[in-house]
């Protein structure tokens, strides 16, 4: 596995290079937004760290040049802590976020549950379908009333793992451990975020994801006039 490490800060390039060239993983650098960028699109790593407060070109725009060409997991690593800044970032297409200062091993466990969970969903060749919702995991494609849906990776993953579990109350932490691969640490928000994505690709139609106070999510299909929770 390849996973490119794009940040400024020479002591945190050590530092990773450090923990992940121990577990096996191959690694490239990458000091300012364009040469990120360029890496990731020319070489195709199977996973990139990627700093928000890059020089020349930030992560913010990072994360969009390479979401408008590749699927690659996208582990965002910032110092700011408010939950704009995580929220900016998830929405451009960011698959999770990491902040400064972590823990190394924590940042193990993230990379290997991302790889993890990016290379079972590969090799999955499973299928669901919810009233008019279609999702095939294998192709990596879902269709809504007949129509094609474009969804990013971890949007797809959340969707087909709400579709499985039609009509059960599913926790966030239940979702954090089947979409992201890890257990719960604290942090929800990136659930919350990608379901509502995923109610904007489901409006106007018979299939909606409910909200239940205190539990957390279900999807369910019924009539097309029903209101989304």
């Amino acid at each position: 596995m390849r996973i490119l490490v794009a940040d400024d800060e020479p002591n945190i390039r050590e530092l990773v290079r450090l923990y992940l060239s121990k577990e096996g993983y191959d690694l490239e650098f990458a000091s300012n937004g364009p040469e990120a960028l360029e890496k990731a699109l020319q070489t195709q790593p199977d996973l990139v760290l990627l700093d928000l407060m890059m020089p020349k070109l930030d992560g913010f725009e990072v994360t969009k040049g390479i979401r408008e060409r590749s699927d690659v997991p996208i582990l965002m690593l910032t110092v700011r802590k408010e939950d704009t800044v995580k929220v900016a970032g998830l929405e451009l297409g960011a698959d999770d976020y990491l902040t400064k200062p972590f823990n190394p091993k924590e940042l193990v466990a993230r990379v290997k549950a991302i790889l993890r969970r990016s290379d079972g969903i590969q090799r999955s060749g499973t299928t669901v379908q919810v009233g008019t919702l279609q999702l095939d995991r294998q192709r990596r494609e879902a269709s809504l009333e007949g129509r094609p849906l474009t969804l990013r990776t971890k949007e797809f993953d959340l969707l087909f793992a709400l579709a499985q579990n039609e009509g059960i109350a599913m926790s966030r932490e239940q979702l954090l451990s089947l979409v992201w691969g890890y257990t719960f640490s604290g942090e929800t928000r990136t659930v919350d975020v990608h379901v509502n994505h995923l109610r904007q690709h489901l409006a106007g139609s018979a299939v909606k994801i409910e909200t239940l106070r205190g539990v957390g999510y279900k999807l369910v299909a019924g009539p097309r006039d029903a209101l989304g929770a």
